[in-house]
């Protein structure tokens, strides 16, 4: 081989290899882009919404339909305080939110107006909150690991926690990622708790009362592809549960099976969003099927259905 030959051969190898090079340093930022905006979870959900059927579509939330109506209002005074989740009232049309920095419990109008705030005396860390029967609200401590069913009327000022029973909610496998959500799901007569790392789905039956039934147990789950569970929520029309990831940006739609139907991305651009929710940390919906949500540090948020 000529040396002429060989300068050209020499060349072309060096020139493919740093194509090569290049290549596969594009793939990996794009696969570093995808992963940190969390496009491989919405690739299979949007893959599995796809085979929804019509029928399927109207007889589920169907969450792609829904739009901000409500987007990103502030919560005045409360920039310091970490709302932490969100819970619809039936009986008195409004919402209930719980802050997890500086413990107090604060009601809502649907607009996401304030009416009341009530002190929570002895809570270190309530990070889960939902409304029962007959007044009463079950509230998760995510620290210590208690979950505490109290009595709200009109005349709550403030609220105690020597005054209402308590259940230990046991060890999680991350202490520091405990049980941080639950929903009052009346259809079975149970409470639907969550942990937020690794995600996990567990109940504990209750007639509605301050007394639950038996132990929690352990739901098997494996349709709960997101990072961290932050908050849950049942619709009250059609039973489906709605998990709340704020690492995942996603709202996930879980049928009675605890299969996944259909999900939301809360990144800013879609579903009438203009910036991406922070840090989505409570989600409820009323019984016309207006969605709410609230995000750290005092944001507040209402989804209505366009279709």
């Amino acid at each position: 081989m000529s040396a002429q030959t060989q300068l050209k051969t020499s060349r072309r190898s060096r020139f493919a290899l740093r194509w090569y090079v290049w290549l596969l340093l594009v793939l990996a930022v794009a696969y570093g882009v995808a992963h940190i905006m969390h496009w491989d979870d919405r690739g299979l959900l949007w893959l599995r919404e796809r085979l929804e059927t019509q029928a399927e579509q109207k007889a589920s939330i169907w969450l792609p339909d829904y739009r901000a109506v409500i987007d990103g209002k502030l919560l005045p005074g409360m920039e310091k305080d970490e709302a932490s989740d969100l819970s619809y009232n039936p009986q008195t049309k409004t919402l209930f939110s719980v802050m997890g920095k500086n413990p107090f419990l604060v009601e809502l109008t649907l607009q996401g107006d304030v009416l009341r705030k009530m002190p929570l005396v002895g809570w270190s860390n309530p990070e889960g909150v939902t409304v029962m029967e007959n007044g009463l609200m079950a509230i998760v401590d995510e620290r210590e690991h208690l979950l505490t069913i109290v009595k709200v009327d009109a005349n709550t000022r403030e609220l105690n926690i020597a005054d209402f029973p308590k259940y230990d909610l046991g060890p999680s496998k991350n202490q520091n990622k405990a049980f941080e959500a639950i929903t009052w799901d009346p259809r079975n007569q149970q409470l639907l708790l969550g942990e937020e790392r690794p995600p996990a789905l567990f109940t504990w039956k209750s007639d509605g009362s301050q007394i639950l039934k038996g132990d929690k147990q352990k739901l098997a789950n494996d349709e709960l592809d997101i990072r961290n569970l932050s908050a849950l929520a049942i619709d009250p029309r059609t039973g489906h549960t709605l998990v709340l990831s704020a690492d995942s940006h996603l709202l996930l739609e879980l049928d009675e099976k605890g299969e996944q139907v259909s999900f939301m991305t809360l990144l800013g651009g879609f579903n009438g969003l203009k910036d991406t929710i922070p840090r989505a940390e409570g989600v409820t919906m009323d019984d016309a099927g207006t969605l709410y949500m609230v995000s750290e540090p005092n944001l507040f948020y209402r989804f209505e259905k366009q279709k």
